[in-house]
């Protein structure tokens, strides 16, 4: 692997460490689940072509973002990877109600950058012969949890306990796959959208075998005032924005 290649796979986790040397910059500060890094740098070009505003993002882990805007973080929106932590910010007042809608709805995926490591995913899981599966932390990644619920369905989380290997975010995770140091992971669809390498061995988990992955986007109440912060909302919600977000493999509302 190339140092550009991994330079990219590190940028979700070295972000948050930068952000606050950058956001002095931007017109909006974004806090964004980091299955959605790909889609959001393409949306942040598109914004500033639309507005001429820049925006900054931050990437991590849902339940981390929603940790550090609890406690007074400065950013203006909100993006998870869940309803659930916009629903609790919104009703801690922390949270500008009627701001809160579905941005994207996410896909899981069972993914390895080997090509023909499993032609029947469901026997190569149940087989156990592999030391390593990536799955993100599903007390604070949502698209840890639905891989969680994944296995549970399928009557192997306890089994492969000592096989799991977790990752702070799903962005961790899919480095952890792409890199071999897992021979396979549960990811979100758009990460392997987005990797422009060889393609590899890709299983569509059915979506009966895990909750659906609601994406909420939220204004926060501390940037109520802030244009910027209310346009970047109205952008998510164009035609502009649903066609890329579409692109990475997300489902959108109409």
């Amino acid at each position: 692997m190339n140092d550009c290649k991994l330079a990219t796979l590190c940028l979700a986790l070295w972000l948050p460490l930068t952000f606050g040397t950058a956001a002095h910059a931007a017109d909006v500060r974004i806090a964004v689940a980091a299955n959605f890094t790909d889609t959001t740098r393409d949306l942040i070009v598109a914004f500033h072509e639309a507005t001429g505003l820049e925006a900054v993002a931050s990437y991590g882990s849902t339940g981390k973002l929603y940790a550090q805007i609890d406690n007074g973080a400065p950013f203006d929106v909100f993006l998870a990877a869940d309803s659930h932590r916009p629903e609790l910010l919104e009703k801690s007042g922390q949270g500008v109600a009627g701001t809160r809608f579905t941005y994207a709805r996410g896909k899981l995926a069972l993914w390895t950058p080997t090509p023909g490591t499993f032609e029947d995913p469901k026997a190569w899981l149940e087989s156990g012969e592999f030391a390593r599966l990536a799955i993100a932390n599903p007390k604070t990644a949502p698209y840890g949890f639905a891989a969680q619920e994944v296995l549970t369905k399928m009557d192997l989380w306890d089994s492969l306990q000592s096989r799991l290997v977790r990752g702070d975010s799903i962005a961790q995770t899919f480095q952890f796959v792409a890199t071999t140091n897992a021979q396979s992971g549960f990811v979100a669809l758009s990460q392997v959208r987005a990797w422009d390498s060889q393609g590899g061995s890709l299983w569509m988990i059915p979506q009966s075998y895990y909750s659906p992955i609601n994406q909420q986007a939220i204004l926060l109440t501390r940037s109520e005032s802030n244009q910027a912060a209310h346009q970047w909302i109205e952008f998510l919600r164009s035609d502009t924005a649903k066609n890329i977000i579409e692109e990475f493999g997300y489902e959108t509302e109409n």
